[in-house]
């Protein structure tokens, strides 16, 4: 019989970078999680992604065990890191603050396909655009 969940947590740490403290520890420690456990599993299998922010989902049993799935990073964090830029502009439609070309856009949307809603590399490319336009990055 599959095991009954009591919750699910969302939270975005640094790749191969998990320690107890805040967020992690306070998130977990709530629902009676080993938290020591859970970083050093955490850091082991995000170790290749050091310096990304990885978004995490961790389902949470009942009898106190848990199972986590890693996601692809923000696609704004992809922007950002494409266009060399250290954040979006806060006024997007009157100020752009920097550009990428549709070859980074495609590669962009390619990596983040398995977190999107569509199959269709195209689709995933407007999709992108969209988040880059509230960001103030043009595509070229």
């Amino acid at each position: 019989m599959a095991k009954k969940i009591k919750t699910q947590i969302k939270l975005q740490i640094q790749g191969g970078a998990a320690t107890p403290a805040p967020p992690v520890g306070p998130a977990l420690g709530q629902h009676g999680l080993n938290i020591a456990d859970f970083v050093k599993r955490f850091n082991d299998a995000t170790k290749d992604r050091r310096g990304e922010v990885v978004p995490i989902i961790i389902t949470v049993y009942e009898d106190r065990t848990y199972d986590f799935v890693t996601k692809v990073a923000p696609a704004s964090d992809l922007i950002k890191q494409a266009a060399k830029i250290k954040s979006g502009s806060g006024k997007p439609l009157t100020e752009k603050v920097a550009t990428i070309t549709q070859d980074q856009l495609r590669a962009i949307a390619e990596k983040k396909m398995p977190d999107l809603n569509t199959k269709d590399v195209e689709m995933a490319m407007k999709i992108i655009a969209g988040t880059a336009r509230q960001m103030g990055v043009e595509i070229k």
